[in-house]
């Protein structure tokens, strides 16, 4: 089976999580987390990323990628989770109180949205004008028009915190989380938010 051709399964058992990814993320449910639906396993998911693989994409994105990010990827590299609402700080072009998450990239070249895929990281730099601060991970529902990124600007060799880059403000930045383990963490229902829309 080639890479292009990597569908994960549709219930992944527990015992795939079990290790460094429960010590990463000791509440995240693998049976209910990530969305396996058609679109989502052919723009986001892919293999699990070889050592090699993600050498040569840090090389060329600039930036050692998080720890428990590369823990979740190995898991199940990207995709769509269930829970899609990030709480923010402060009103962002898409609700007063939280952002939108569509899909989380993995680490690879073969989905269009994984991070040195055709619609990665740079992408988003390079034609839409983002600011260089990291590494943009994660897409949002506005079809480019807001991203969740790691931010690398302030961060003395530790992990990165997660930050969501608003185009339609001048490319504003909203600190989300202080990293990605918190980022997964603080993902709520977007039922929680029904009101607001």
């Amino acid at each position: 089976m080639t890479q292009a051709e990597y569908v994960p399964d549709r219930l992944p058992g527990r015992a795939m999580f079990d290790g460094p990814v429960q010590r990463s993320f000791p509440d995240l449910d693998p049976d209910t987390f990530w969305d396996d639906n058609e679109y989502a396993l052919s723009a986001y998911v892919d293999a699990p990323p070889t050592p090699v693989l993600i050498d040569t994409v840090e090389a060329e994105l600039g930036h050692r990628l998080p720890t428990s990010y590369v823990t979740l990827m190995r898991s199940h590299n990207g995709g769509m989770p269930h829970h899609t609402c990030c709480p923010a700080p402060s009103r962002t072009t898409w609700a007063d109180t939280h952002v939108a998450v569509d899909g989380i990239m993995g680490i690879g070249r073969k989905r269009t949205y994984s991070l040195a895929g055709e619609a990665g990281s740079r992408f988003w730099i390079q034609e839409w004008g983002y600011p260089p601060i990291g590494v943009y991970f994660a897409t949002c529902p506005s079809a480019g028009h807001d991203m969740i990124a790691f931010d690398y600007q302030n961060t003395d060799h530790g992990e990165p915190r997660v930050v969501h880059v608003d185009q339609e403000h001048d490319y504003r930045i909203t600190v989300l989380a202080p990293n990605f383990a918190s980022f997964i963490r603080a993902l709520r229902p977007a039922s929680e938010y029904e009101d607001e829309f």
